[in-house]
């Protein structure tokens, strides 16, 4: 997971980065046709953006609640200690969450103030400062999601490593025999 969240804050980030430059070079022509089509150009950029940093955060949302209800019902199956994995796993999503949520709602309100600032009802003040604080605050998340991912890889890998040894001590084919022979 934590190679496509790489992939993916990566080019979101170059997302942000190419809708923000438009949008600088967009405010700084005269007003002409070709400034309305560099707008809408600005405008498209900043739509599928905003959708994008939402998927991309609403994916670790999934991930995380996903993967920890993974460690919960294994932990509970094999009696694993609470204190350790799945104790971790909801430390790890409790970190990530705020983030991936602030980024969101700043996103959001970048849209918002960008429609404002189209309808000439928002000084282009609140859009410009908005637009900087979601690339700053993206870049925090994806740091701190990044970090959370990795270190949830551990956990899963653990309770893998101890699943085996448990299966092993009861005499139990490993959790790849034991697949196989389901499916054949």
């Amino acid at each position: 997971m934590t190679r496509i969240f790489t992939t993916l804050a990566v080019l979101l980030t170059l997302a942000f980065l190419a809708t923000f430059g438009v949008g600088l070079y967009c405010m700084a022509l005269e007003v002409s046709p070709f400034k309305n089509d560099v707008y809408l150009v600005h405008f498209t950029l900043g739509l599928f953006t905003a959708l994008g940093a939402l998927l991309v955060h609403c994916i670790i949302f999934t991930y995380f609640l996903g993967t920890g209800r993974w460690v919960k019902e294994v932990g509970l199956a094999y009696r694993l200690p609470d204190e350790h994995y799945p104790k971790t796993t909801r430390e790890l999503k409790r970190a990530a969450f705020p983030p991936a949520l602030f980024s969101m709602l700043i996103t959001i309100a970048t849209a918002a103030a960008g429609a404002g600032r189209q309808l000439q009802l928002w000084h282009w003040s609140i859009h410009l400062t908005l637009a900087i604080l979601t690339i700053l605050i993206n870049l925090w998340a994806f740091r701190v999601e990044y970090r959370c991912l990795s270190a949830n890889a551990e956990v899963i890998e653990g309770v893998q490593v101890e699943v085996e040894r448990i299966r092993a001590e009861q005499g139990l084919p490993t959790s790849a025999e034991d697949f196989l022979q389901q499916k054949g």
